[in-house]
C-alpha cells in the first residue's frame, strides 16, 4: 500500500477520448428534439466550429451537440440550448447567467401575467365585475398592453432562437414555442385593432373575437419557470466536477534554497519546486515524496477509503490530504498537468460524449417537428370543418395546444442528462469513463478477463529465492540475473534487482541487452552471454529444463514464478519471484461474480503458477503462458462465441487487448498506452473499482431507458389529447396554459430523474 504511483499522461488521454466519441464527435442525430431538415451535422465541413486554429481562450460548446465550438457565449444553432463553457476549469465563480436572466425575465412576466389571468378568466370565477366596468374592449386593450411585454421582452430569447431554426432550418423546440406564442398572440392583437375582418367562425354567440392574451403570456412564464428550474437542476449534473475542482489547495508553502518557508498561491508553483506538507494540510500539486514519512487521504479522488502511507520515493497525487506526518515534496505536475485537473477535464469530456442508445431517440427527433407542426395544421383544419362553434377559435386554440405541449425538450434531455450525472458521479468515486459509449457497453459485459501482475496482485514482487546450479554459486547467478534485469521495466525485473540491493550484492554492465516479448529477456555481462526467462525461452536457446521442472513446479504450485537463468549456453539455475494478491481482490472477486461476470485471468506466468492464484481467488478459467498478442486473440475468440468481454490490464502488452475488447479497462497505476487503449479507468488501480463501475452502468442505463420511456409515453399521450380527440367522448380539450405547464413539468421530470444519480451508493 507503500507506493501510490499514478503515471498516465492524461493529455494522451484526452486525445485517444476525443477518437471515441468526446468533443467533436460526428453527430447527424439531435439531443433536443430537432429536426435537421436533411441536413449533416458532422463537424467536418467546419460550419458550426468556429473556434480558430491555435486558439487559447474560453471555448462555448452545446452539451446536446458538442461539434458546436465558438469563443463567445451564445445559443446552439441547432437545438437553441445557452451554451456552455467546454472546460469547467474556465468557468467564473457565480450564478449561471442565462439562469439570472431568465429568471429576472420570469418574475417580471408573472407580475404582468396574473392581472391579465384575472381579467380574462375572472368571469368563469366570480370575479367579473372589473371586466365589466371596463367594457368588452377596454379590457382587451388592457390584456394586450400587459400581455405584449411578457411576450415581447421576456419571451424574447425564444422567439429569437425559434426564428433563427426557421432560417436554417434545424427544427426544435423553440420552433414550435415560437409558433404558438406568436399564433396566439397575433391572433389576439388582430382581433383588438380589426375585429372587423374575421370571419363569422371567430365569433362567439355575442358577435365578438375572442382574444387569447392570457394563452400567450401564461405559455412564455411556465416556459420560463421550465427553463429556470432546468438550468438550475443542468447546474446539479455539474457539482460533481466542481466538488473536484473545489478539492485543489488554494496555497502552497515552499521551501527556498536559504531554508525559508512562504505561503504563496497555488498557481506561482513550478515544477521543481520544493514544497512543505504540514499534517492536516492538502498536498498542493503532484510530486514526490523527497522527506518525511506519513499517511495520505487519497479518498476525494479514489474512492478508497484507507489512507495510503507515503515516505521518501513515493508520489503524492494533489488534493489529497496529509495525515499527521510532516512530508517535503518536490512538485512535477502543476496547474493543468495535475492529474485532478485532468480528471476535471476527461469527466468534462465523457460528459458531453454521445451513448448509442440515443440513437433512437435522434430518429424520432429526426422526424418529430415537423410531423408536430403537421398534426397541429390537420387538427385546425378538423376543428374547422367539424368543431362546435366558434369553430375557428377552437381550431385555433387545438393547434396551439398541440404545438406547445409536443415540444420535445424532454425526450431531448433523457439520455444527456443521466449521462452528465453518472460519469460525475463515477469521478468521485475514483471510476474514470471515457467516454458514454463505454458507459453503455459496460452494462452488457458478461466476461471479464484481468491480467495477473497489478491487476490481482500488488504489481510489486518480490524476490523469494535464487536456486543455482552446482556449479554456479548463490551471489553470482543473482548478480548476473539482476545485472541483466536492470534493463527491463517489468515488475519482475524490478523484484529481482530490489532483491540483489537489499542483499549487499553489486551489479555489473549488460550490453547487447534484448527483451524478448513474453519469454525473457537476454544480454551480454563481462562477456558471459546471459539468458533470463521462461521455459520457452529455454527452449529457444536449445537448452532442457525439464531436471529443474519438479524444483520449479513445487514453487509454482505456492503461487511463485520461476524464471530460468542460463549463461553461456548452459542451465545455470533459476530465481523465484512472488507477487502478493491485492487486499481488495478476494472480496471484489466474489462481487463480480454475483453480478453475473466470468472471470477469466489471462496471463503470461506458468499454468502451475496461474493455477495456485486462481484456486485460492475462485476464478472461473486460467489463460496461462499467454503472449502478448494472444491476449487479443483470445478475446476475439470469446467474442466470437457471442460474450461481451471486457479486459482489465496495466501494461503495455496489455494495450492491443483492451483496445479488441468490448470495453477496455486500465488501472490507475499502470502504463500510459494502456490507459489510453481503454473505455474506463480506475484511479486506484483495484478490481472493487470495476465493481463500482458495474453498479454505476446499471443504475444509469436504467436511468435512461426510465427517461427515454416517460417522455416518448408523454407525447404519444399528449399530442393527440391537445389535438382534441378526447372531446367527442369525454368533452375534454386542454388549453395552451395547460400544455405549457405539462410541458415544461416533463422536462423537469427527466431532470429530476437523471440528478437521482448523483445520490446512489456504489
Amino acid at each position: 500500500m507503500g507506493d501510490f504511483a499514478l503515471e498516465p499522461v492524461y493529455n494522451r488521454v484526452m486525445s485517444a477520448h476525443s477518437e471515441h466519441g468526446g468533443t467533436g464527435h460526428p453527430d447527424t442525430g439531435c439531443h433536443h428534439g430537432h429536426h435537421h431538415g436533411g441536413h449533416d451535422d458532422a463537424p467536418q465541413d467546419g460550419r458550426y466550429d468556429l473556434v480558430p486554429s491555435g486558439y487559447a481562450g474560453a471555448v462555448y460548446t452545446c452539451p446536446m451537440h458538442p461539434q458546436v465550438r465558438q469563443t463567445a457565449a451564445g445559443s446552439c444553432p441547432i437545438c437553441g440550448m445557452a451554451l456552455e463553457l467546454e472546460s469547467p476549469a474556465q468557468a467564473e465563480v457565480g450564478p449561471n447567467p442565462e439562469l439570472v436572466d431568465f429568471t429576472r425575465r420570469f418574475w417580471i412576466g408573472a407580475v404582468l401575467t396574473l392581472p391579465v389571468m384575472l381579467m380574462a378568466m375572472g368571469p368563469m370565477i366570480g370575479l367579473g365585475a372589473i371586466r365589466d366596468a371596463l367594457g368588452q374592449g377596454r379590457a382587451q386593450w388592457f390584456e394586450l398592453m400587459l400581455a405584449t411585454p411578457v411576450v415581447l421582452w421576456c419571451g424574447w430569447p425564444f422567439l429569437e432562437r425559434g426564428w433563427k431554426s426557421f432560417l436554417s432550418w434545424n427544427l426544435n423546440m423553440f420552433s414550435l414555442i415560437a409558433m404558438g406564442v406568436m399564433a396566439a398572440w397575433l391572433f389576439s392583437v388582430t382581433a383588438v385593432v380589426a375585429p372587423e375582418i374575421f370571419p363569422p367562425g371567430f365569433r362567439d354567440m355575442h358577435g365578438n373575437v375572442p382574444v387569447y392574451f392570457e394563452a400567450a403570456a401564461v405559455i412564455v412564464v411556465l416556459v420560463l419557470l421550465g427553463q429556470v428550474l432546468e438550468l438550475r437542476a443542468r447546474e446539479g449534473t455539474g457539482k460533481a466536477i466542481r466538488a473536484l475542482l473545489d478539492l485543489a489547495a488554494k496555497t502552497a508553502r515552499v521551501i527556498r534554497k536559504d531554508g525559508s518557508e512562504e505561503e504563496i498561491p497555488l498557481e506561482h508553483i513550478h515544477v521543481g519546486d520544493r514544497l512543505r506538507v504540514r499534517p492536516g494540510e492538502k498536498v498542493p500539486v503532484d510530486g514526490e515524496v523527497i522527506e518525511g514519512h506519513s499517511s495520505v487521504d487519497e479518498s476525494m479522488i479514489t474512492g478508497e477509503p484507507v489512507p495510503v502511507e507515503k515516505a521518501k520515493g513515493d508520489r503524492v497525487t494533489g488534493a489529497t490530504i496529509n495525515g499527521t506526518g510532516s512530508l517535503v515534496i518536490e512538485a512535477q505536475r502543476v496547474g493543468a498537468d495535475t492529474m485532478l485537473s485532468q480528471i476535471v477535464e476527461m469527466v468534462a469530456k465523457a460528459q458531453r460524449s454521445r451513448a448509442p442508445i440515443q440513437k433512437y431517440a435522434d430518429k424520432v427527433a429526426g422526424w418529430f417537428v415537423p410531423v408536430v407542426i403537421g398534426i397541429a395544421v390537420l387538427a385546425f383544419i378538423a376543428w374547422a370543418l367539424v368543431g362546435p362553434s366558434p369553430s375557428l377559435s377552437y381550431a385555433l386554440i387545438a393547434a396551439v395546444s398541440v404545438l406547445i405541449i409536443a415540444c420535445p425538450c424532454a425526450l431531448g434531455l433523457a439520455t444527456p442528462m443521466s449521462i452528465m450525472t453518472a460519469t460525475g458521479r463515477g469521478a468521485q468515486s475514483g471510476v474514470l469513463i471515457k467516454n458514454a459509449e463505454a458507459l453503455e457497453r459496460f452494462e452488457t459485459i458478461d466476461t471479464l478477463i484481468v491480467d495477473k501482475t497489478g491487476t490481482l496482485t500488488e504489481g510489486k514482487p518480490r524476490l523469494m529465492a535464487v536456486l543455482p546450479e552446482r556449479s554456479f554459486a548463490e551471489d553470482e547467478l543473482l548478480r548476473l540475473a539482476a545485472t541483466l534485469e536492470r534493463g527491463s521495466e517489468h515488475p519482475l525485473a524490478e523484484a529481482i534487482v530490489n532483491g540483489a540491493d537489499e542483499r549487499g550484492v553489486g551489479l555489473g554492465n549488460a550490453e547487447n541487452f534484448e527483451a524478448v516479448t513474453g519469454k525473457g529477456v537476454t544480454g551480454e555481462i563481462d562477456g558471459r552471454k546471459v539468458a533470463l526467462g521462461n521455459a520457452a525461452l529455454m527452449d529457444d536457446l536449445g537448452l532442457n529444463a525439464a531436471g529443474l521442472a519438479d524444483t520449479a513446479n513445487a514453487r509454482r504450485d505456492e503461487g511463485e514464478t520461476v524464471m530460468f537463468v542460463a549463461v553461456d549456453g548452459v542451465l545455470a539455475g533459476m530465481v523465484s519471484v512472488a507477487d502478493p494478491v491485492k487486499q481488495t481482490t478476494p472480496g471484489a472477486l466474489k462481487e463480480l461474480h454475483r453480478l453475473g461476470f466470468r472471470i477469466i485471468m489471462a496471463t503470461g506466468d506458468n499454468e502451475r503458477t496461474a493455477k495456485a492464484v486462481a484456486a485460492r481467488l475462485g476464478i472461473d478459467e486460467i489463460r496461462a503462458d499467454v503472449l502478448p498478442e494472444d491476449k487479443a486473440r483470445i478475446i476475439r475468440e470469446l467474442q466470437q462465441e457471442g460474450r461481451k468481454v471486457a479486459m482489465a490490464g496495466d501494461g503495455v502488452n496489455d494495450a492491443p487487448a483492451l483496445a479488441q475488447a468490448d470495453v477496455g479497462i486500465a488501472m490507475g497505476t499502470g502504463a500510459d498506452v494502456a490507459i489510453e487503449s481503454a473505455g474506463l479507468t480506475l484511479v486506484r488501480g483495484n478490481l472493487d473499482g470495476i465493481v463500482r463501475a458495474r453498479r454505476l452502468t446499471h443504475a444509469a442505463m436504467r436511468n435512461i431507458r426510465q427517461n427515454l420511456f416517460f417522455a416518448l409515453v408523454y407525447n404519444a399521450l399528449g399530442v393527440p389529447i391537445a389535438a382534441g380527440v378526447l372531446y367527442p367522448v369525454m368533452g375534454i380539450l386542454i388549453s395552451p396554459m395547460f400544455a405549457a405547464f405539462a410541458m415544461s413539468a416533463s422536462s423537469i421530470s427527466v431532470v429530476s430523474n437523471s440528478l437521482r444519480l448523483r445520490a446512489i451508493n456504489i
